[in-house]
């Protein structure tokens, strides 16, 4: 099987994680499932980034020690993934060991080939984003991420970015589909062609951190350690030879705008430096607002992942969160919407579809179907134009645009409900038994491949319904069409009930501390 390695960013710990996080996290769970149902052998990571100035002083004005901080909230984040029943492979902490082992490995690579030098750093530091920027690059006084600047002077490693510049472009010319959207990807070019700087890689002002080799007054700046978790959870430094790695040659990383610098530009240009492949491609998504507003605590509108998951079910989240937006696009996000999407899709056009054709089976057919000998032209229109939405869905997914995908599956969901309509079992019953089994047999086909797609979605309330049907969880889509002479089904479980929207308030969903 053609290996796929996916990654998250890992997550700041500075603050408990909230619907951005789980946006992203989730992204990457359904593209993980999907190229699992597709046949690839998929390895998914995520986990936290733990070091940092910001990190130490949060844990002082909590009244803890830096580790025992980054231990409670980094157990936040761990636990959120099977409340938002993901599916990764691993979680990488920047604090283990094995990634310090990486990290001063790396460091030394980087240092014997002659791209680190020691000096002062004097200019502007974003401690919120630990970014450093220029004077030319700050925006009304804050840095171009929105966060506070204070002016700093102190020795430290430099990186030279600059000896990178004319290989960065060379690298984007002839990988025109590295970053996406293309949008990100002019933003990179214009970033590079501006001139880069040698980048401060390393801390003397605080001592949370990985120590750099040799010299334990510096620690590694927390980018330059962030990054490289991507190669301690590919094996890294025990695995030197990335670049034979079939997992490392294609490995996709998902992250929030606000960091595609990083990751496209720096890294790189890191990856370069020590003679390893840049990753495959670099995908960004946007921002979400909430109740039309920026997420604030002051506000009150920080939407909780961990609340809607009790309330609604992961799956009603996963679903809204991957069809709302499109992906790379920012977004709204409102608990009126949310609502009105869970009840007009989730519940009441495919629950309602799967619980109609379903139990009418249970009750008048002993709860069997068999297929057909013959089916009517109309018949065969429908079936195709379900076949026609279905068939678009796989180019959708591989180019990141699952907000149509979803659409995909809601026209082939309307489908099946207008032939159900349309054809009238409930009235066949009386005089066209035969016409009537035929009728259900098409429509629990179609149940079943709409279920099968849906799945990396909405795993949960998908796989309920393929254990009704009797059939196989293992979802592979080349098995589509395997269904039985006979379907058999004992009993129905309804999927998605019913939300009463004068029952749910903002503050039952919006995090309070």
């Amino acid at each position: 099987m053609k290996k796929l390695y996916i990654t998250t960013p890992i997550y700041y710990v500075n603050a408990k994680p909230h619907i951005g996080h789980a946006y992203t996290t989730v992204a990457c769970d359904v593209f993980a499932r999907f190229n699992r149902m597709l046949g690839m052998d998929v390895k998914f990571t995520t986990g936290t980034d733990e070091h940092g100035k910001k990190v130490e002083q949060s844990a002082i004005k909590a009244g803890n020690t830096p580790q025992g901080f980054t231990d409670s909230i980094s157990k936040l984040f761990r636990d959120l993934l099977p409340v938002l029943n993901i599916s990764n492979d691993d979680f990488i902490r920047t604090t283990e060991s094995r990634h310090k082992k990486t990290v001063q490995h790396f460091w030394e690579k980087l240092k014997n080939a002659g791209y680190i030098y020691l000096g002062e750093y004097s200019g502007w530091y974003d401690m919120r984003n630990e970014a450093y920027f220029a004077e030319d690059e700050l925006v009304d006084g804050k840095s171009p991420l929105g966060g506070e600047v204070q002016y700093i002077t102190e020795p430290c490693y430099f990186f030279k970015l600059s000896a990178f510049q004319n290989k960065l472009l060379d690298f984007y010319e002839k990988n025109p589909d590295f970053v996406y959207p293309t949008q990100r990807r002019n933003e990179m070019l214009s970033f590079i062609k501006q001139g880069l700087r040698d980048l401060a890689v390393s801390r003397t002002t605080f001592s949370w951190g990985i120590p750099v080799p040799d010299d334990p007054k510096h620690v590694v700046y927390v980018w330059l350690d962030a990054l490289t978790n991507y190669l301690t959870l590919n094996g890294y430094p025990e695995n030197e030879d990335q670049n034979n790695d079939e997992y490392w040659n294609n490995v996709i990383h998902f992250v929030g705008k606000e960091i595609v610098k990083f990751h496209a530009i720096y890294w790189v240009a890191f990856l370069m430096a020590v003679g390893i492949k840049p990753p495959k491609q670099v995908v960004s998504h946007g921002w979400w607002l909430s109740e039309g507003e920026k997420m604030s605590k002051s506000l009150g509108n920080v939407q909780d992942p961990y609340k809607y998951c009790k309330i609604f079910g992961s799956d009603a989240l996963r679903y809204y969160l991957m069809r709302e937006i499109t992906f790379g696009s920012d977004g709204n996000f409102s608990l009126d919407s949310f609502i009105h999407r869970y009840n007009s899709v989730l519940a009441n056009s495919y629950g309602n579809l799967c619980s109609r054709v379903l139990a009418f089976i249970v009750k008048y057919c002993n709860g069997n179907v068999y297929r057909p000998t013959v089916t009517s032209a109309e018949d065969e229109e429908f079936i195709n134009s379900v076949n026609n939405c279905i068939g678009a869905i796989v180019p959708l997914v591989q180019n990141y645009n699952f907000s149509k995908y979803l659409e995909k599956i809601e026209q082939a969901i309307t489908l099946a409900n207008q032939y159900m309509d349309a054809k009238k079992p409930w009235t066949l019953k009386l005089d066209n038994s035969n016409r009537m089994q035929d009728v259900l047999f098409i429509l629990t086909a179609t149940i079943y491949k709409i279920t099968k797609y849906l799945y990396p979605v909405i795993p949960q309330a998908t796989t309920l319904l393929m254990n009704q049907l009797h059939m196989s969880c293992d979802m592979q889509l080349s098995d589509a069409e395997a269904l039985p002479e006979t379907i058999h089904i004992d009993s129905v479980t309804p999927l998605f009930p019913k939300i009463d929207a004068k029952n749910i308030k903002r503050q039952d969903v919006c995090a309070k501390d």
